[in-house]
């Protein structure tokens, strides 16, 4: 089936006048921050719309089981651009702006998504969200990105301002910049501009990752389409409006992505994925049905994440995948597209039969998260959860003892049987042990760089 494809991939382009370097795919990640499960209408059918989202989707393959790297952000983020385990690159926490508050500083010399690809000949592009380091030597130039135009930090305290703390982290590669408007429409409006420039560099395939920042809180919708919820659901709480507002424009937004790709031509051969590096936070109305929990929590609501992957052609369109993967499993997925090979030590697995059409190889995987944290509920401490053939084992905090669910019989995680599966809950936590021994040699603070 493999040699198969690489013929099906090959003879659509052999009459077009394109290098044939354009013959392999261009790649874009569109990662959004903390959209729940529950709060894309692909998943769920219900309160919200997100249509632009939904067609990336019908166009190809929806994952109905994946999770997210971490339960929190500099983590996923880690864990998808190496396709490591986030403590095995040194970002076992979320990286901030305070280094008294920082639980993490990505490894040196751990090559990126982008530095595999442009050893293959791809131009490397980020705009939006980086959340990996703001300072030399992890700025998105200097691990793997030939274009950076973006928010180095954490988190904007406004959409509109685009300040963290008062400090401005908006950059043009290493350059500060200071755009107006509103964030989600920036970045959607430098993806636009970048796209555009490709045209003029057609015999050199591209990849973007496109992170916004959105619908992280806090929860800043524009007024417009806050008004359009409240007049279409007149009675529905006001946390949960804005949320949904917040929502709608961000799809809007890729949206206007996705039309980029058509306008340029560039659609029938780039590989979308699109996903979400955490669950929702339910403090902030946001929706992770059917799983229970959100952001921050080791139940599947702060884990189980949207992830869909189109590539016209190549996808048959309509596909729907129960697999149990992670969201890093799209690094060896594009890197194996793109006619590379990934290295043998990668934690992350190709998700290439299932594009292909086929199934993944048999056999049990195991999926382990961890996130460090500060502050009293946390102490600097890490708590972690691995889930082994429908069963996982976690904790919520390093202070409490740690549950056994079997997602099988028990998909909502109500019933703890740490106590009366005894050999089960020890055969998980040796396999956890393994992974913690794993990370203790990688540095997580700057200064011991």
């Amino acid at each position: 089936m493999r040699a198969l494809l690489t013929l099906f991939v090959i003879l659509p382009f052999a009459a077009t006048t394109l290098a044939a370097d354009a013959q392999r795919p261009n790649f874009l990640i569109i990662y959004a921050d903390d959209l729940g499960y529950g709060d894309v209408s692909a998943y769920r059918d219900a309160d919200i719309q997100s249509p632009n989202i939904d067609k990336i989707a019908s166009d190809g393959i929806k994952f109905t089981s994946m999770r997210a790297n971490c339960t929190v952000c500099s983590p996923s983020r880690a864990a998808l651009l190496t396709g490591r385990y986030p403590d095995l690159v040194g970002v076992p926490g979320v990286i901030r702006t305070k280094t008294e508050n920082s639980w993490g500083f990505l490894k040196p010399g751990v090559p990126t998504l982008a530095d595999e690809l442009k050893k293959v000949g791809y131009h490397t592009a980020i705009v939006g969200k980086w959340h990996l380091g703001l300072e030399s030597p992890n700025t998105p130039n200097e691990r793997g990105f030939d274009f950076f135009h973006g928010f180095l930090g954490d988190m904007m305290d406004s959409y509109t301002t685009h300040r963290r703390e008062g400090h401005n982290y908006m950059r043009f590669n290493d350059k500060e910049v200071d755009p107006e408007g509103h964030a989600t429409d920036i970045f959607a409006q430098w993806a636009h501009q970048y796209i555009c420039t490709r045209t003029t560099k057609r015999d050199q395939p591209f990849f973007l990752y496109l992170a916004f920042n959105a619908p992280h809180f806090p929860i800043e919708p524009p007024q417009a389409y806050l008004d359009k919820v409240k007049q279409a659901h007149p009675d529905m709480d006001e946390k949960r409006a804005k949320n949904v507002a917040f929502v709608h424009h961000l799809d809007d937004a890729v949206g206007k992505v996705l039309a980029s790709l058509e306008t340029f031509g560039f659609a029938d051969n780039t590989v979308v994925y699109f996903g979400s590096d955490n669950g929702g936070s339910l403090p902030h109305a946001q929706n992770n049905d059917p799983w229970r929990d959100g952001k921050q929590s080791h139940y599947d609501g702060g884990l189980k994440v949207p992830f869909c992957v189109r590539w016209p052609g190549h996808i048959e369109p309509g596909q729907t995948s129960d697999y149990e993967g992670l969201n890093f499993d799209i690094f060896p997925t594009f890197l194996e597209l793109a006619g590379a090979k990934p290295a043998d030590d990668l934690n992350a697995v190709s998700l290439v039969p299932i594009l292909e059409g086929e199934s993944m190889p048999a056999g049990p995987r195991d999926l382990y998260f961890v996130r460090r944290e500060g502050g009293m509920r946390y102490g600097g401490k890490s708590y972690q959860a691995i889930v082994r053939d429908g069963w996982k084992l976690m904790q919520n905090d390093p202070y409490l003892p740690l549950e056994l669910y079997n997602l099988k019989d028990d998909p909502s995680e109500q019933n703890d049987l740490a106590k009366s599966e005894r050999q089960k809950f020890r055969q998980l936590q040796q396999a956890m042990q393994k992974q913690i021994q794993a990370a203790g040699s990688v540095l997580w603070q700057a200064s011991h760089q």
